[in-house]
């Protein structure tokens, strides 16, 4: 008969622990979505921490490399100064001359573009005025004569070229 009591208490306690059972539930559902939602946060944001960390590396990267061609254009310089001194020795001239070309197809090869002047508009990003000339034959704001070649690192402006620029006779 005892057997038969704890049936028939079975049944009452099922229907009153219906709602609470429903409200444990709707609890659990509530948590799981929680969590879920921020599992997705913190995924997302990982990603965005993934992200950063790389372009910031990469960023370091393109600085240090910008760096070291900047530190290499004076020795450029002096390899086109050298190149236009006359010399006795042909030989020697032509071994500097193809080192020269050497260094600044390797520097091309990094991402270095010498900037076009002579015979273009002055642009204030890409050139230096160091000088202003009287000129009846040239296109006022023209650059007649570059005393120092500039250069962009692959496509911005690393030094500009230091030039002459032509104005209209007054």
């Amino acid at each position: 008969m005892e057997d038969n009591k704890t049936v028939a208490e079975a049944p009452e306690q099922s229907e009153a622990s219906g709602p609470a059972l429903a409200a444990e539930i709707e609890r659990l559902t509530a948590e799981k979505n929680e969590l879920n939602d921020r599992l997705l946060r913190r995924q997302a944001e990982f990603d965005n921490f993934r992200r950063r960390v790389e372009r910031e590396r990469f960023e370091t990267m393109e600085y240090a490399s910008t760096e070291a061609v900047r530190a290499m254009i004076p020795i450029l310089d002096d390899f086109e100064r050298a190149l236009k001194a006359e010399t006795a020795d042909k030989e020697y001239a032509k071994g500097m001359g193809l080192i020269y070309q050497r260094l600044l197809d390797n520097l091309t090869k990094l991402g270095l573009e010498p900037v076009a002047s002579v015979g273009t508009a002055f642009d204030p990003n890409l050139h230096h005025a160091i000088q202003k000339e009287e000129s009846e034959g040239a296109e006022e704001n023209s650059i007649l004569e570059e005393y120092q070649r500039g250069y962009n690192f692959r496509g911005r402006p690393l030094r500009p070229a230091m030039v002459k620029v032509a104005v209209k006779k007054a």
